[in-house]
């Protein structure tokens, strides 16, 4: 069983889904399912069908999350010593070299990565291109939108 990598905060947000999931979504589900049932013959009784397909994907996410957190590696940065290194946790300050525009971004975990909250996957093509290098450093990194070059500004472990 491999070991996920989780922040501290990812650790805390899949724990609020499951919580969410078990003590409210579970409950809602059931009472659209009884409801649904009340309405006779189940064969042909869409709404049932809907609501045992939402069961499904709800108690799928529940496992995939107990799995995870079953997995977790997690990993607080803050107590580690700033070497100006980039890790999986720290907060990135990404000079953009043909824009000249900086993005601060943090490398996360899978369940955690947000592309719109800049919250970079550490095993995407940024994640993988940034891991390991240090403060000061340029680096080129094959996007889907082809290859571009950044100055790591700033390394962050907050």
């Amino acid at each position: 069983m491999e070991k996920e990598p989780l922040t501290l905060n990812g650790l805390e947000k899949i724990k609020k889904e499951l919580d969410y999931l078990k003590n409210t979504k579970r409950h809602e589900i059931i009472k659209t399912i009884a409801e649904a049932r009340s309405h006779g013959d189940l064969k042909e009784n869409a709404e049932y069908h809907a609501a045992k397909e939402q069961q499904s994907l709800a108690e799928g996410r529940i496992q995939e999350i107990n799995d995870l957190i079953a997995r977790a590696n997690v990993i607080d940065v803050t107590k580690l010593n700033n070497n100006g290194k980039v890790i999986f946790g720290s907060t990135i300050h990404l000079l953009n070299i043909e824009t000249k525009k900086i993005n601060i971004f943090k490398i996360v975990g899978k369940d955690e990565a947000n592309v719109k909250e800049n919250l970079i996957y550490f095993r995407s093509p940024l994640g993988k291109g940034l891991i390991g290098k240090s403060k000061g450093e340029n680096v080129e990194i094959s996007t889907p939108n082809g290859k571009k070059k950044f100055q790591i500004k700033d390394v962050d472990y907050i």
